[in-house]
């Protein structure tokens, strides 16, 4: 599954690049950006052997299970684009 997804998001140009969304899984949206995980971290989401997350999970049930703002989340997390464009 995950090798389907990184052939498909290397195939994307700029323009119709992934972002990110909700609904999305946790592995999924490592697959699309290297520095996803560092974000993940940040929310202290998946950073600690006690507070692992599962990549099956979409970001949203994460983030209520954890009580982090997915929109806050989301926000952050497609700010990785923006950085990759400036």
């Amino acid at each position: 599954m995950y090798s389907k997804l990184l052939s498909e998001v290397f195939l994307m140009t700029e323009s119709t690049a992934a972002r990110f969304h909700k609904e999305m899984t946790v592995g999924e949206a490592i697959a699309i950006h290297p520095e996803a995980g560092l974000v993940f971290s940040s929310y202290h989401l998946g950073g600690c052997s006690h507070c692992s997350i599962n990549e099956v999970e979409t970001i949203e049930q994460v983030c209520m299970g954890y009580g982090v703002e997915v929109d806050t989340l989301i926000d952050s997390l497609n700010n990785l684009f923006a950085d990759d464009e400036g």
